[in-house]
C-alpha cells in the first residue's frame, strides 16, 4: 500500500522550504552588504580597465595586442593576490585585416564607410569593381536568381531586428551570395544606430561555394545604395581589401582564483573574453567584463573572504572569431567536469546591471532568486530563465549550471565591434555596480551549502 503524504505534512514541507530559502538571503546579507559597499567605493577596477584600453588597446586573436594583454592579465591577477594564476594554452586563428576601402563610383563618386568582416578573404590586387544588386532578405536574393546576380556585388540592406536574427546576414551573407555567382558581399552594419559607423564581426564560408570578400557598410550607405537600386539607378562600387589568413598563433586563457576553504576541488568560474576586434579599444566588448570579474574576486580577497569552494576568474581567448578559448578551458577541466559547480559569463557590456539569466532547474532558480534579493539595492536583483554565453557553452553542454549577467544594454549595439567601443563609453558608476553584482553572486554560489542543478536538456548544442 502506497501512503500519500497528508495535506498538513505537505504544508509543513512547503513552509520549511520557504523558510530555508528566505534564510539564504539572511545568511549572506551582511557579506553582500560589505561586498556591495566595497565595490561601489572601488576605483582600482576602473583604473585597470583604463590601462587595458589606453595602453594596450584592441586585442584580436593572433595580434601582439592580445599577447600583451595576456601578459598584463597574469601580472594583474598576481597583484590582486589571486592564487594559481596561469595561462591555459590555446591555438587561435590569425586573421589580418590589411588596408581596405570601398567607393561608390556611380551614380555619385564618393567613399563608403566600410569595415571588412572578420575572416573574409581579400580582393584580388587592384580590387573589384562591379554593379550592386540590393536585397533585404535571403528570400529576395533567391528571387533575383543567378541571372541577375552573376558577376555583381550583393548588398544586404537588412533593417536591424535584434542582434540574433540580423547578424545572420553578416555571418552567412557572403556564402549565400556566392551560390548565385556574386563577386563580393556588402552587409548593412548590424546596429540600430545610424551614425555612419560600420560594424565588423565574424563571417563564415560554405566549403561548397567559392569564397568571396565581404565587408560591412554603414546603415546610411546601405540605405542609399538600396534606394538607388530599387529606383532603377545603376550603382557601381569599387572594393579593395587586403585581408588574409595567417597560420594559427599560440595564445591562451588566463585564470586565477581564491581556493576554497572546505572544497577547493569544487569551482565556480566567472569571466569574459580577453580578445576583441581590431577596432576601437574593446572597452564594452569585452574589456569591462573581464576587469569587472577580476575586481569582484579581488574585492573578496581584500575583505578576507574565502568561500567554501574555489572562486575562479577566467579571461577566455578567441571568442570573437573562433571560440577556441572555451574549448581549451573545457579540455583543461577534463574529467573533473562534475567539480565545476557553476559558470558565470559576462559578455553584454557594462551598462547598468539588471540581474542574471540562469539555465537551472526550478529549485535552483528559487535559490538564485533569494540571492538576487541581495542585489535589489543596486537594481541588479532580477533572476530570469536562460543564461550562459559562448565561452561557457562547452561547460554547459556537459551539465554545468550556467549564468549570464544581464545589463540594460541600451547602447551596447551602438558601439559593438566598432571604432567607437572605447573607455569613455563605460560609465564608472555602472561599472562598479557590475563589480558588486558579480561579487555577490559569485561569492554566494561558491559558499552556499547547496549546489545548483542545470535545467533539463542543458545548453543547446
Amino acid at each position: 500500500m502506497i501512503r500519500r503524504p497528508s495535506a498538513v505534512f505537505l504544508a509543513f514541507l512547503l513552509a520549511s522550504g520557504a523558510a530555508f530559502a528566505a534564510d539564504l538571503t539572511e545568511q549572506y546579507r551582511a557579506t553582500a552588504d560589505k561586498l556591495i559597499a566595497a565595490a561601489l567605493a572601488d576605483t582600482e577596477g576602473y583604473n585597470r580597465l583604463a590601462y587595458l584600453c589606453y595602453r594596450i588597446g584592441h586585442r584580436l586573436s593572433g595580434s601582439q595586442g592580445l599577447e600583451k594583454a595576456i601578459a598584463w592579465s597574469v601580472e594583474t591577477m598576481k597583484a590582486a593576490g589571486l592564487s594559481n594564476v596561469r595561462v591555459i594554452p590555446a591555438k587561435v586563428p590569425h586573421w589580418v585585416r590589411g588596408a581596405e576601402s570601398a567607393r561608390m563610383l556611380t551614380p555619385l563618386d564618393r567613399p563608403l564607410h566600410m569595415l571588412g568582416l572578420g575572416m573574409s578573404i581579400g580582393t584580388p590586387p587592384g580590387g573589384i569593381t562591379a554593379p550592386v544588386v540590393a536585397v533585404a532578405t535571403f528570400e529576395d536574393l533567391a528571387k533575383l536568381g543567378r541571372a541577375r546576380i552573376q558577376g555583381k556585388i550583393v548588398l544586404y540592406n537588412q533593417e536591424y531586428r535584434g542582434y540574433g536574427p540580423t547578424r545572420l546576414y553578416r555571418s552567412n551573407g557572403a556564402a549565400r551570395a556566392a551560390e548565385f555567382g556574386a563577386v563580393a558581399a556588402l552587409v548593412r552594419a548590424v546596429t540600430p544606430l545610424a551614425m555612419q559607423i560600420p560594424h565588423t564581426g565574424e563571417m563564415r564560408y560554405d566549403d561548397n561555394q567559392p569564397k568571396i570578400p565581404a565587408a560591412a557598410v554603414s546603415p546610411e550607405d546601405a540605405m542609399m545604395m538600396a534606394r538607388l537600386f530599387d529606383d532603377g539607378v545603376p550603382v557601381t562600387v569599387h572594393l579593395e581589401m587586403g585581408a588574409q589568413m595567417l597560420p594559427d598563433a599560440d595564445s591562451g586563457n588566463v585564470i586565477g582564483e581564491i581556493p576554497g576553504r572546505e572544497h577547493p576541488e569544487e569551482v565556480v568560474v566567472m569571466g569574459g573574453h580577453i580578445d576583441s576586434w581590431d577596432v576601437g579599444q574593446g572597452a564594452q566588448d569585452d574589456g569591462a567584463s573581464i576587469v569587472a570579474c577580476l575586481q569582484a574576486v579581488a574585492i573578496m580577497k581584500k575583505l578576507g573572504l574565502q568561500p567554501r569552494r574555489t572562486i575562479r576568474v577566467a579571461f577566455w581567448v578567441n571568442e570573437e572569431n573562433g571560440g577556441r578559448g572555451g574549448v581549451a578551458y573545457r579540455e583543461f577541466v577534463g574529467d573533473k567536469i562534475k567539480d565545476q559547480v557553476a559558470a558565470i559569463e559576462m559578455d553584454g557590456g557594462a551598462e547598468a546591471p539588471l540581474g542574471f539569466g540562469a539555465g537551472v532547474d526550478a529549485p535552483s532558480m528559487a535559490l538564485l532568486q533569494q540571492i538576487g534579493k541581495l542585489l535589489n539595492p543596486i537594481g541588479a536583483g532580477e533572476i530570469t530563465a536562460g543564461g550562459g554565453g559562448s565561452d561557457i557553452g562547452p561547460l554547459l553542454r556537459d551539465g554545468v549550471p550556467g549564468l549570464g549577467e544581464r545589463t540594460a544594454g541600451t547602447h551596447y549595439f551602438d558601439w559593438h565591434h566598432t571604432d567607437a567601443d572605447t573607455l569613455d563609453k563605460v560609465n564608472p558608476e555602472d561599472f562598479r555596480k557590475n563589480v558588486a553584482a558579480l561579487a555577490v553572486m559569485g561569492y554566494a554560489l561558491a559558499d552556499m551549502p547547496e549546489r545548483l542543478v542545470a535545467a533539463a536538456g542543458g545548453a543547446p548544442r
